[in-house]
């Protein structure tokens, strides 16, 4: 019994400190990719009324100042991302005071065998902090995109299929009480068998221009 007893407390004791939400990580978490892109990033001039796409490489891929034919539009996507990466960099984010946030981000938690409840807690800890640092900006967290198995690629990724539900009930169940407004994109990316569209993809994961398309009207 109390062996039963010693070991409850210390899983439970694990899973609380590895719960907790920091504000920073060590460089050396992160790729050297994301470090060029966030020296990048901090190096750009500030603009009024800005509008910022944040998240992975899914966010990367959408060449969004051209599809708005808007230049105070930005890309603030980080191919291999995940939540702990974008809370690290979220200063570069809430000092340029932009009017609009479009959230993107999860998957590679996901794909790295992160919990469901990880996920949702670090989304919410980036709203807050946003909203206490700059609480003008309008914040929209958009839902994790489907996958699709078809491809054979990302194969870690590709089998999230339930949890990224999971993820979405979550975000959208919450939206009210934290400060953003939930973005159901994932809907309107399925096909009958609940996967992302073959149409918008060529490896499962990543988006093609029909997506991307689709997501802007879906913005507007």
């Amino acid at each position: 019994m109390r062996k039963g007893i010693i070991f409850f407390v210390f899983n439970f004791l694990s899973i609380f400190l590895y719960s907790q939400v920091r504000s920073s990580y060590p460089d050396s978490l992160f790729s050297t990719y994301y470090h060029q892109k966030l020296s990048l990033f901090k190096e750009t001039p500030k603009q009024t009324s800005e509008v910022i796409f944040l998240g992975n490489s899914i966010t990367e891929g959408g060449q969004w100042t051209a599809l708005f034919n808007d230049l105070h539009v930005l890309n603030r996507g980080i191919s291999g991302d995940i939540t702990a990466g974008v809370i690290n960099r979220l200063n570069e984010i809430y000092t340029r005071k932009p009017s609009k946030v479009f959230l993107l981000i999860g998957i590679n938690d996901l794909a790295r065998g992160i919990s469901t409840d990880s996920v949702v807690k670090n989304i919410l800890f980036i709203c807050q902090l946003l909203h206490s640092k700059s609480p003008a900006t309008q914040i929209f967290v958009q839902s994790l995109l489907p996958v699709n198995d078809y491809f054979g690629k990302f194969k870690s990724h590709t089998n999230k299929g339930q949890e990224i539900i999971q993820v979405n009930k979550a975000l959208k169940d919450i939206a009210y009480n934290n400060h953003y407004e939930y973005l159901d994109i994932y809907s309107h990316f399925i096909d009958s068998q609940g996967k992302l569209k073959v149409e918008f993809t060529n490896d499962g994961l990543h988006l093609l221009a029909p997506a991307y398309l689709r997501w802007k009207e879906l913005i507007f």
